[in-house]
């Protein structure tokens, strides 16, 4: 909830080597330069036109990310978007093969506006050009090609109502009114808004359904709070009697399950003692089940739709990485798949089912080929009151695995999970003579409702206590130097860097936060408009800022400055809509007027987290040096 891409060119000197004592210094691989990992990746992304005759992908110009398209079997790409500023991250072809969509906001401020191109004639249109208004993508459908459904905030900035718009005369139509609580949106096969997720006043969600646009919503379920967290719909089958959803009612893990909605009764589809399904694939035409995923240490797929049980051997043996769903064209006999593993760039491929042929597409970043990565490495401990967390540690190479300075690297959100996979932040850690740490502390999802709802009102609190432990567990194993060891994270994991400063300031050499909280109080306060309908949850899992003000204090960093005893670098983005600048920068004043050591960057064109590649390297170029001053890692010189 409160949740990195061409490089600079030019390869910069290492100004410093200081490894682990004892480690030969030929030892180690080459530095890779930062430009490699967090620049702009050389191509990504790639969708397939829905009549299959096209390919697009982002790129940049001019060091900027932008929209690149070409024939599918050619060499013809040229660039079809022309941004200069922020880059285009998200777009996907409309269902009528005229047009390509994209969406961007303005300095990070997440008010995002839907623009259209014309794939003949390249022209591009702003098709909500609203100020202050964010608008969402909800659904397309092939049988209606000239229009899709979005949600726009423009009659009211706290909820999103549902609009019908014309790619062809750019007109807006309502089809769906926000009452007020509705959280989002479910489209039938027929491209009709027939079911809602809501939430309610006792902290959970309600799923509701209509049998058509014009008639009133019933409530068709409800989970609890202990439960909304695991728990959403899915899609509707063909003839809309049936949903398919992800639901840990009667359950610890969320299950694969599928529900008549007129008899309420359901039926358990997949399931896993521990862990949640964590994703499923619908046929685009006969909305039938295709296959499912679990997470667990890594991400295993299923499948249970025998037409595709060939094409998906294929794709398993080109690639011994995870993958998500294929990207697919209309006739889906055209596949475009990602595969990501631990030490390495995405490999992109293409499937042709008809012929069963496969075609390798590009790596997101080939300059990555030229280095060695390391490997992130599940591990699991138990905590101080007997729950088992698991996580990743990514060590450096060529370097004994004893007594190595740390950086304990903590997730966002609190509701999501570190994954395996490349990580871009491992990998520099790693490749600079850092232990990476990551850890799917109490609240983290994935694993089941138990172990996310024991991090209720836990902010500060025994969700920090698992990272605590967690340290001290990598010292019990002997890798760690309990004196050089830093906690660093973005958002959620910012908001724990600063309690590493403040509450447990002796564990911590250093502590680096990006976007975080400091004061929750203010945090909830402030929130955007647009999440009003889940302030009820927020309040519930975190506090409520007048009911539990003291509770709150109590949780806040703000509030023990007094006890930072480590220098500290916080960045933050002036427009994050999130967390706010007056987040960072009350905890920055206070530090100031303590004489307290610190480094504070503020990006002016920038939100929740860095989009534009310089602002990335300026930040990672200062937390490189940050670290290797306060832990002895290796720097490469530069900004």
């Amino acid at each position: 909830m409160i949740g990195k891409l061409v490089g600079f060119g030019t390869v910069l000197v290492v100004a410093s080597l200081l490894l682990p004592a004892g480690a030969p210094r030929a030892a180690m691989p080459d530095l890779i330069p930062r430009d490699v990992l967090f620049g702009n990746p050389e191509k990504a992304g790639p969708q397939v036109s829905p009549d299959g005759n096209r390919m697009a992908y982002v790129a940049p110009v001019n060091g900027v990310l932008n929209v690149w398209l070409g024939s599918i079997d050619g060499e013809d790409y040229a660039p079809i978007t022309h941004d200069t500023d922020r880059g285009i991250r998200g777009y996907f072809f409309a269902k009528d093969n005229k047009h390509l969509l994209y969406v961007q906001d303005k300095g990070g401020d997440e008010n995002w506006r839907i623009y259209a191109v014309n794939l003949e004639t390249g022209a591009i249109r702003d098709l909500t050009p609203f100020e202050a208004v964010q608008a969402q993508i909800i659904d397309v459908h092939k049988d209606y090609p000239n229009e899709i459904l979005i949600g726009l905030n423009k009659d009211d900035a706290r909820l999103h109502d549902v609009y019908r718009l014309s790619l062809d005369s750019g007109t807006l139509e309502q089809v769906a009114k926000n009452p007020g609580n509705f959280l989002s949106w479910i489209v039938d096969a027929e491209f009709k808004v027939r079911g809602a997720l809501a939430a309610n006043m006792e902290g959970g969600f309600d799923l509701l359904v209509r049998p058509a646009p014009e008639a009133e919503w019933e409530t068709i379920l409800t989970w609890s709070m202990e439960d909304n967290m695991s728990s959403e719909p899915i899609a509707f089958t063909k003839d809309g009697k049936s949903m398919y959803l992800l639901d840990s009612r009667d359950a610890n893990a969320a299950r694969l399950t599928k529900i008549d909605l007129a008899a309420r009764t359901y039926e358990v589809i997949a399931e896993d003692p521990v862990y949640d399904v964590s994703g499923a694939m619908i046929h685009p035409d006969s909305y039938e089940l295709q296959a499912y995923a679990i997470t667990k240490a890594r991400t295993e797929w299923t499948v249970v739709d025998p037409s595709i049980r060939e094409d998906w051997a294929i794709l398993e043996k080109l690639h011994p990485g995870t993958h998500g769903s294929p990207r697919r064209n209309t006739d889906d006999d055209i596949w475009v798949i990602g595969f990501t593993a631990d030490d390495g760039p995405v490999k992109y491929y293409m499937l042709d089912r008809k012929t069963k042929k496969t075609r390798f597409l590009f790596d997101h970043r080939p300059d990555l080929n030229n280095y060695t990565l390391a490997k992130m490495e599940p591990i699991s401990f138990r905590s101080r009151d007997g729950l088992t967390i698991h996580g990743y540690a990514t060590f450096p190479i060529g370097v004994e695995r004893k007594n190595l300075p740390m950086v304990l690297n903590v997730h966002g959100g609190p509701w999501y999970r570190d994954g395996w996979g490349y990580n871009p932040e491992a990998q520099w850690l790693a490749n600079r003579g850092y232990l990476c740490l990551q850890v799917n502390f109490r609240g983290s999802t994935g694993y089941g409702k138990e172990f996310l709802n024991a991090g209720d009102r836990e902010w500060g609190g025994k969700m920090h206590d698992d990272l605590v432990d967690a340290v001290r567990w990598a010292v019990e194993q002997g890798w760690t130097d309990p004196k050089r060891v830093a906690i660093y994270g973005g958002s959620y994991g910012g908001y724990a860097a600063l309690v590493g400063a403040t509450f447990t300031p002796d564990l911590f050499a250093c502590a680096l936060d990006m976007v975080g909280p400091s004061n929750l109080i203010t945090f909830i306060e402030s929130v955007p408009p647009y999440w009003s309908s889940f302030l009820e949850v927020l309040h519930r899992r975190l506090g409520h800022p007048e009911k539990d003000a003291e509770f709150l204090k109590s949780r806040s960093p703000l509030y023990k400055v007094d006890q930072i005893r480590i220098p500290m670098l916080i960045a933050q983005g002036a427009n994050d809509p999130r967390v706010k600048q007056a987040e960072s920068e009350q905890i920055v004043e206070a530090m100031k007027a303590k004489g307290i050591d610190h480094e504070y960057m503020l990006f002016p064109d920038e939100g929740h987290g860095f989009a534009k590649p310089e602002n990335r390297l300026k930040f990672y170029a200062a937390a490189e040096s940050f670290l290797a001053k306060h832990l002895g890692g290796r720097f490469e010189s530069g900004n």
